[in-house]
């Protein structure tokens, strides 16, 4: 996408590069395994440094109507992911492209962060993903 192709609102005005995980990140084969019908917990306890086998299981939690269970792995998510992306040069601000299939695990694990804090009344903490959300990708947001 060239510049003039962007949506408004895009645009990354602090002018920090964008974070990218590795291709070869495990929510790569997390992310195979799952379209080929694998277990949320299996695959967590096989590639436990993956984000997306976390928000999978903090997805699953949620609609179990188990918000507790989603935060703690929401969370797990969330720490395996700021882990990778400080490994991948990230300093703790600018665009963590969704567009990018290796960010989409720490994405969805940070959002789902996001709407666990709120069904448990973390209400400040909630807020505050919902902006980190926006920081990293504003597309995420409807």
């Amino acid at each position: 996408m060239n510049e003039t192709s962007r949506p408004i609102g895009a645009e990354n005005l602090l002018g920090i590069p964008p974070t990218y995980l590795p291709e070869d990140h495990p929510d790569t084969a997390v992310a195979s395994a799952l379209a080929d019908g694998a277990d949320a917990r299996e695959l967590a306890a096989r590639y436990p440094a993956s984000s997306l086998a976390w928000a999978e299981l903090a997805q699953e939690a949620l609609e179990s109507e188990d918000p507790v269970a989603a935060y703690a792995y929401a969370r797990t998510g969330y720490h395996r992911g700021l882990d990778a992306l400080r490994r991948a040069g990230w300093k703790g601000q600018g665009p963590i492209p969704a567009s990018h299939a290796p960010n989409r695990g720490f994405l969805k694990a940070l959002a789902l962060l996001g709407e666990s804090a709120g069904r448990i009344g973390e209400r400040e903490e909630a807020e505050r993903i919902r902006d980190f959300v926006q920081d990293a990708d504003p597309s995420l947001l409807g």
